[in-house]
C-alpha cells in the first residue's frame, strides 16, 4: 500500500468508526440509527461541523460547544481504533482481485462487529446475542470461501474449531451459573475458533487471559488501591484484542504442535 492508500483507508475506517459509535450507543435503547445526533447532556442537535470524526473532538477540546459538558473519550478512541484496524486488515488481506476483495470485505465486516461488541461489553458488561450470532455466522461462512477458489468444503478440523474453543467457556458459565464467565464470551469464542483455527485460537485466548489479568490488576490498584474480586470485568474486549494480535501479527505464545509431540513422546515412554 502506498501512502495515499493508507491515508484514505484510515479516513474510511475513522468514518465507519463514527457510525459504529452510534450503533453501540443506540442499540437496545429504542432509538433508531436514523436522526440527527445530539449532545448527551443538553440535547442540542449537533451540526455537521461538530460531527467530523476525530477533528471535531480535537477542535472543541472534548466538550460540547453549548453546555461545555465533557464529551466521552470513547468517540475519538473508537474512531481511531477503527481507522488503525482497517489499515492493518488491508495490509494483511490486500484486495488484489475479486476473491481477495471478498475476503477483505469479510474481515472488515467482522472487525466492525467486534468493535461494536467491545464497546457494548465495556459499557454494559454483556454481549448481545444478535451481535455474537452475526459474527459467528460470518465466521462460519468464511470457512467456505477463500484459498484458490470461490468455494470449497472445509475440513472437519476447521468446522469443530469453533465449538472446541467455545466449550471450556460454556462449561465455566454452566458450572459457575454465570458468576465466573458470561455465556456471551463462549458465543464470541465460537467465532474466534472458526476464524483462527484451534492452534491460533488457543494462542489468542492465552494472550487474552494474560492481558486481562495484567491490565485488570493495574486498573483495580489504580482505582481501588486493592484487588476487589467481586468487581465484574468484561472479558469480551480482551478476547477480541488477543484475536487481532494473533490474526494480524501472528503472535505465538504456545506451540501447540510442539506441545502435542512432547506429550506424545512422554506417554509413549510411559508405555515402554
Amino acid at each position: 500500500m502506498d501512502t495515499l492508500s493508507i491515508i484514505l483507508t484510515f479516513i474510511f475506517g475513522v468514518v465507519v468508526g463514527s457510525f459504529l459509535n452510534v450503533v453501540a450507543l443506540r442499540f437496545n435503547t429504542g432509538m433508531g440509527l436514523g436522526g440527527r445526533s445530539k449532545c448527551m447532556s443538553c440535547g442540542t442537535t449537533l451540526t455537521w461541523k461538530e460531527l467530523i470524526p476525530l477533528f471535531s473532538f480535537a477542535v472543541q477540546k472534548g466538550s460540547c460547544k453549548k453546555c461545555r459538558s465533557k464529551i466521552s473519550w470513547q468517540y475519538p478512541l473508537v474512531e481511531f481504533i477503527a481507522g488503525a484496524v482497517f489499515v492493518l486488515i488491508f495490509f494483511a488481506y490486500p484486495p488484489v482481485d475479486a476473491l481477495s476483495g471478498i475476503i477483505t470485505l469479510f474481515q472488515i465486516t467482522i472487525a466492525c462487529l467486534l468493535l461494536v461488541i467491545s464497546v457494548y461489553d465495556i459499557k454494559h458488561k454483556i454481549i448481545p446475542d444478535s451481535f455474537a450470532y452475526s459474527c459467528a455466522g460470518l465466521a462460519l461462512i468464511s470457512l467456505f470461501v477463500g484459498g484458490s477458489s470461490w468455494w470449497h468444503i472445509p475440513t472437519y478440523q476447521m468446522l469443530i474449531a469453533g465449538p472446541l474453543l467455545a466449550l471450556p467457556f460454556a462449561l465455566l458459565w454452566l458450572v459457575s451459573k454465570g458468576s465466573w464467565m458470561g455465556l456471551g464470551d463462549a458465543k464470541l469464542t465460537l467465532s474466534i475458533g472458526w476464524l483462527l483455527g484451534v492452534s491460533a485460537g488457543i494462542n489468542a485466548l492465552v494472550l487474552s487471559f494474560w492481558i486481562a489479568a495484567a491490565l485488570s490488576v493495574i486498573w483495580l490498584f489504580a482505582t481501588h488501591k486493592k484487588i476487589k474480586p467481586k468487581i465484574e470485568i468484561p472479558f469480551g474486549p480482551y478476547i477480541i484484542l488477543g484475536f487481532y494480535l494473533v490474526l494480524l501479527f501472528h503472535i505465538q505464545v504456545i506451540d501447540i504442535h510442539l506441545l502435542k509431540d512432547i506429550l506424545s513422546s512422554y506417554f509413549t515412554g510411559l508405555k515402554l
